[in-house]
């Protein structure tokens, strides 16, 4: 039976941001609003989110060759494209693996009018948004001009397909944000929203932090993935690297 899924997938949420750095400081400050001069897309990442990807590099360069990313997709944004860059500069990859390639399917889920806000300044300033956010659930609410949980679900299903026709039996790492590692999980797993609401309130993904599927060719007729961990550190820890969680700037409603 040929394999429909990549024999291994890592999902990997991107290094600590600048974006990260500033969501904690207006928080600390109790300011509405994040202080961030570049456009989201364009956030680079913090200077240990540079040394967290080279930790995680390493711990893929550790690996033997025939066991590494055989092929990187990472979110074009540049948070997510850096850590990638890094991790194959440190020989994070098997010999022969293409460059990075960039698919917006993986971007960040679009926040609208509450980008940039605080979990304060969604209430100061659009105190309906809040109340309705509250009545729908995060996993449906969707902020005007922005995306819901389904919304960035249903672009990642056609992400999915494109993995399975280009990269099955091969060895692929995902280099993207913390909602859309969620959402893959639900996606992969078949979960229900109140699971995938579960797993987000048992805490961040971490920046870095591993997700780890294998194929199981005896999971139905056709195989699946099986996860075989979730938010993994170590690499991070091992190397002396800070661990850090925070929400993305987007995210400040949680």
């Amino acid at each position: 039976m040929a394999a429909r899924w990549p024999e291994r997938l890592w999902l990997v949420r991107h290094g600590q941001s600048a974006g990260n750095v500033a969501r904690d400081a207006a928080h600390a400050a109790r300011q509405g609003r994040i202080d961030i001069a570049e456009r989201d897309v364009d956030v680079p990442l913090s200077a240990l989110g540079e040394e967290q990807a080279r930790a995680l590099g390493a711990w893929f360069a550790a690996m033997a060759p025939e066991e590494r990313p055989s092929a990187v997709l990472t979110s074009p944004y540049v948070r997510a494209r850096r850590t990638g860059e890094i991790i194959a500069a440190a020989g994070g990859l098997a010999p022969g693996a293409p460059p990075l390639a960039l698919d917006e399917r993986l971007r960040e889920r679009e926040f609208g009018i509450l980008d940039r806000l605080t979990s304060a300044g969604i209430k100061q300033y659009h105190p309906d948004q809040a109340a309705a956010r509250k009545t729908l659930g995060k996993f449906y609410y969707r902020p005007p001009g922005g995306e819901s949980w389904c919304d960035v679900i249903l672009r990642l299903r056609s992400a999915l397909d494109t993995l399975s026709l280009h990269h099955a039996g091969g060895r692929v790492l995902v280099v993207t944000h913390q909602v859309v590692v969620l959402c893959l999980r639900y996606l992969l797993e078949n979960l229900y929203e109140a699971e995938i609401l579960a797993i987000d309130r048992q805490g961040d993904v971490a920046n870095c932090g591993v997700t780890e599927y294998r194929f199981d060719a005896q999971a139905c007729a056709s195989g699946a993935l099986a996860l075989r961990r979730y938010n993994f550190v170590a690499p991070l820890e091992d190397a002396g690297a800070a661990v850090t969680a925070e929400p993305d700037p987007k995210e400040a409603v949680r």
